[in-house]
């Protein structure tokens, strides 16, 4: 009975927190008049970016260390500076950036954001600290014959999702095919690559492709539109941290901080004394030790998991059926994007504090467990029952013999399942470089936005992962052989 009850628990809290991922904080309210006064009993000032977006913030290497430098940097560290606390700075994908904020993962975002009529229903901004132009890249083969909006008329235009570009295109271009990417090295990629025409970025950044590239260079396009305020964005109701931003920003730009900030950075840009592969292997290491880790504790707790949800779903009880039958059928019917925000999220409107690492682990685990679950059933439902009523004929006890006879052969029937759903969970944890956990994907995203190259990483990649799953695929055949060995 007691087993029951805890089962029942750990349902009820899951489909709570599926719930409360799907719904904006109920407690926002209640703290929002607190958030100076956190920031300042906490001591440090937590800052997200999207850090694949030079100038305005990328990695490099410092002293040894891959550090996050930029200009939006700079202004994040006069900020924090001016209010007295210590700048930490949490590096996540784009999309990712404003759910961070609204649940308190994240106190401010400076990612050269643009406060639109849609972001402004959720967050505030912050004085402007830049003006920036936008701009359309073409091919240069198409620099002559593309120069005006109506020539891209039935083409199609890369943007960065969720972006002021992205509003631009939809709002200047109506009868173009506007293409939303996660990443600006994916919308270059797709414009060299000849899936798009044209691309459209901020000056800065269109810049520093320019220069890299000769296959790429500026149309002649203008936007009606073209001017675009980057601010700092910050969640509502916090009079005391947006007097504070503001007086930063007012500095900023009365000093005029904002030229040496941008010369540091295109400094930063320029240090190229070492090889690609010398200077970005470190990134590709450090990326492959964690995939490696989420897949082991994925596999590890989703094993555990599975096994539980298995012997559930075998069981005479109908509620503990149901149960598993609820969740295997609803994990398996959602996608792993939806789950990790659900997690990383949900999490931090329950008021619960989870980290990055912590929440894809812990939705890769939950995920993996689903699919574990029915390999571990169909193992078990492979041994003959006769073995069951044998073992129960001898005096053994249900959980004995399940113990003794059934599960060390089932295991050893589904070893070969087990391997492929470990080589999935390796493959599969790309997903959690939305919300910044430094894998492989996150670190090809971070490479491509210092190095300006869009596909080359990614070719380094492939071939990491491709290392990752032969080994582990050769390894588990010599295990496999040697078990039939020993029968």
């Amino acid at each position: 009975m007691r087993i029951k009850k805890i089962i029942i628990t750990f349902f009820s809290l899951f489909l709570l927190l599926g719930i409360a991922g799907t719904t904006t904080s109920v407690f926002a309210n209640e703290n929002e008049d607190l958030i100076f006064e956190t920031i300042k009993q906490r001591g440090n000032l937590i800052v997200g970016l999207s850090p694949d977006y030079a100038p305005y913030e990328f990695y490099t290497e410092i002293d040894g260390k891959q550090t996050i430098v930029g200009f939006d940097i700079s202004v994040a560290q006069k900020i924090a500076d001016d209010l007295g606390v210590d700048l930490v700075i949490e590096p996540m994908g784009f999309d990712a950036l404003l759910g961070s904020l609204k649940t308190g993962k994240i106190d401010l975002i400076i990612s050269g954001m643009s406060p639109t009529p849609e972001r402004l229903k959720e967050v505030s901004f912050s004085k402007s600290y830049m003006t920036i132009e936008q701009k359309m890249l073409v091919r240069k083969e198409n620099q002559a014959k593309l120069t005006s909006l109506t020539d891209f008329s039935g083409l199609s235009v890369a943007v960065q999702k969720q972006s002021t570009q992205e509003e631009l295109a939809l709002s200047e271009l109506p009868e173009t095919k506007v293409i939303s990417l996660q990443k600006i090295p994916d919308v270059v990629m797709n414009l060299k690559n000849n899936k798009v025409e044209g691309a459209i970025l901020e000056g800065p950044v269109a810049q520093g492709y320019v220069d890299r590239h000769e296959d790429i260079v500026y149309s002649d396009v203008t936007f009606a539109d073209a001017s675009k305020e980057v601010a700092v964005a910050f969640s509502k109701n916090a009079p005391q941290l947006e007097a504070h931003i503001n007086q930063s920003i007012t500095e900023i730009l009365d000093n005029n901080l904002l030229e040496g900030y941008q010369k540091e950075a295109n400094q930063w840009l320029l240090q190229d004394e070492k090889g690609f592969f010398a200077k970005y292997s470190p990134y590709y290491i450090k990326g492959a030790g964690f995939t490696i880790l989420l897949a082991l504790i994925g596999v590890l707790f989703g094993t555990a998991l599975g096994g539980l949800l298995a012997l559930m779903k075998l069981a005479k009880n109908k509620l503990l059926r149901i149960l598993a039958t609820i969740y295997i059928e609803y994990v398996r019917g959602t996608p792993l994007l939806v789950q990790i925000f659900i997690v990383y999220f949900g999490t931090g409107i329950l008021g619960i504090e989870v980290s990055r690492l912590a929440a894809g682990c812990i939705a890769l685990s939950i995920n993996s467990g689903a699919y574990v679950a029915e390999i571990i059933r169909a193992g078990i439902n492979a041994v003959n029952k006769g073995q069951l009523e044998a073992a129960r004929s001898l005096g053994m006890t249900q959980a004995q013999a399940m113990r003794f006879i059934i599960l060390p052969q089932a295991i050893k029937n589904i070893l070969p399942a087990l391997g492929n759903e470990f080589v999935t969970v390796i493959k599969e944890s790309s997903v959690v470089s939305v919300i910044g956990v430094s894998e492989l994907i996150f670190q090809a995203g971070n490479v491509q936005g210092a190095s300006f190259k869009p596909f080359l990483p990614y070719v380094v990649v492939s071939l990491i992962y491709f290392v990752l799953t032969f080994t582990l695929s050769r390894l588990l055949g010599v295990a496999e052989r040697k078990m039939n060995t020993n029968d």
